[in-house]
């Protein structure tokens, strides 16, 4: 383990039970996330290597995203 997650745990240690529990939860979300995502990155990556990928249009993908998030 590395020593800034080592000193992070030791530090949550010192916390109430429930501070803890909470601090825990948001953990597990974010390190599932990062190996959906990363998971996400290898299949892509497969893919482009197998000669499956496309030319972007970057301008009509930014539109795309955009309007599903309301313009931002």
């Amino acid at each position: 383990m590395v020593r800034t997650l080592e000193q992070a745990i030791a530090q949550i240690s010192r916390l109430p039970a429930a501070d803890q529990e909470e601090i825990g939860r948001k953990l597990l979300s974010h390190v599932e996330k990062l190996g959906a995502l990363r998971s996400e990155i290898d299949r892509g990556i497969h893919s482009l290597d197998a000669g499956k990928g496309e030319t972007l249009n970057m301008e009509k993908f930014l539109r795309e995203k955009n309007s599903r998030h309301g313009g931002a």
